[in-house]
C-alpha cells in the first residue's frame, strides 16, 4: 500500500476490507488522489501527503481530476470545507 493511501485510510479508520466511496460521485473509490500534485521528484518532506490534500476517488473521477483543472479545483474547495482548513 502506498504511503499516502495508508495515511488516508488510517485517518478515516478504514481497513483494507472496508468499502470506501468516491468523494466526488459516490461510487466505489479505487484511488487516493493528491489534490495538489506531488510533482516530478516526489515529495521528500511529505507535505503533499497531508490528509487535507488527499481524497478518495473512483477511477473515472481520478482521471477527470488529473485532466480537468476546474473539476480538481472543485475537489480542492470541497476538501477545504471538509477539513476546515483555509488552503491546500
Amino acid at each position: 500500500m502506498k504511503k499516502h493511501t495508508k495515511i488516508y485510510m488510517d485517518f478515516h479508520g478504514y481497513d483494507k476490507s472496508d468499502w470506501i466511496g468516491c468523494e466526488a460521485c459516490g461510487t466505489t473509490a479505487v484511488d487516493c488522489h493528491h489534490i495538489s500534485p506531488r510533482g516530478i521528484g516526489g515529495d521528500p518532506l511529505g507535505h503533499k501527503n497531508q490528509i487535507e490534500n488527499l481524497i478518495a476517488l473512483c477511477r473515472s473521477c481520478h482521471i477527470k481530476a488529473e485532466t480537468n483543472k476546474d473539476f480538481n479545483q472543485q475537489l480542492k474547495e470541497q476538501n477545504i470545507v471538509k477539513h476546515n482548513c483555509k488552503y491546500l
